[in-house]
């Protein structure tokens, strides 16, 4: 699974919605200064579309909160919802996800912001330990007129200050990205309508974008955080008996079966194609000790480390 960058994320509006690039982004500097944010209408940019466009079921390496007027189908990590008029709807790096427009009349606002955007230092909040970023909550939250009345407000005032000269307009901006957040926690969610089928799929996908996301190594300093079955499990917020179940189901395989297989992987291909010493190798692929790494090795290849290399 592919995980879309900021830029891709300009790069798909320009081109489907025939905007220049550069009319889209934000000033020289701001990302270094600030990180990124920006604000869109939605009937804007899908009027652009002419309702043609179907947005990929891939990671994001950024948040977004939309205020969503129209009806949609949401697919979030096993979960496909229904949205019969308006919701809210936050989306985070950690989880895939797309929404498949279901009429024409699409109208509302979404932001997009990066980690750097709205980090604990500047607004109290760690963003990947909120309940509404959390891999087993539910991300669309179903709303009342008034709910949306009190949404589009926020969002018209972060629309109206992006554009001011105000010097520290990014400090406010922050503070309603902040109310946003807050707002949707607050709400309860909609209720998943999806199949054991879907379930089990978006499961065994979300774990594989999970594994694959953590390579390629490519600096010895660097090291896996994710490295047993329980790691992934607690990730997905899920126990880790369901995790190998579906995974068994899905491949045939166990979780550490595929874990070990993909760690041999990347192990041959450090060993082959960089200089480090099998120490280094060791601990970037998550193992304490060297022992335990040589061991590892040998038993899935029959050959020790430095056997394989020469």
């Amino acid at each position: 699974m592919k995980s879309r960058s900021i830029e891709n994320f300009y790069e798909d509006i320009s081109s489907e919605c025939f905007i220049e690039k550069n009319a889209l982004l934000l000033p020289n500097g701001i990302q270094k200064e600030v990180g990124h944010f920006n604000v869109f209408s939605i009937k804007e940019l899908y009027e652009r579309l002419k309702g043609k466009s179907c947005m990929p079921y891939d990671k994001r390496a950024y948040y977004k909160i939309s205020l969503i007027r129209g009806k949609n189908r949401v697919e979030y990590a096993d979960k496909v919802i229904e949205v019969d008029q308006y919701a809210l709807l936050f989306a985070t790096p950690k989880i895939p996800y797309n929404y498949l427009p279901l009429d024409m009349q699409q109208s509302g606002h979404f932001c997009v912001f990066t980690n750097q955007f709205l980090t604990k230092d500047k607004t109290g909040m760690d963003l990947d330990k909120l309940p509404i970023f959390q891999t087993d909550g539910y991300p669309v939250f179903q709303l009342t007129e008034d709910e949306v009345v009190e949404i589009d407000l926020i969002f018209k005032k972060i629309h109206q200050e992006i554009n001011s000269d105000y010097v520290y307009k990014y400090d406010l901006i922050r503070n309603y990205v902040a109310e946003l957040i807050h707002f949707g926690q607050k709400l309860q969610p909609v209720t998943a309508l999806y199949s054991k089928h879907n379930s089990a799929a978006r499961v065994s996908s979300l774990f594989v974008e999970l594994l694959e996301r953590q390579f390629p190594i490519e600096s010895s300093r660097q090291r896996l955080e994710l490295k047993s079955a329980k790691d992934f499990a607690d990730r997905l917020s899920i126990h880790v008996n369901h995790l190998n179940k579906v995974l068994k189901e899905s491949t045939g395989k166990t979780t550490t079966v595929l874990i070990s297989e993909r760690l041999i992987q990347e192990a041959k291909t450090l060993l082959k194609e960089t200089d480090w010493n099998i120490s280094e190798i060791a601990y970037s692929l998550g193992f304490e000790e060297l022992a335990h790494f040589s061991n590892f090795f040998k038993k899935q290849t029959a050959l020790s480390p430095l056997s394989f290399r020469v």
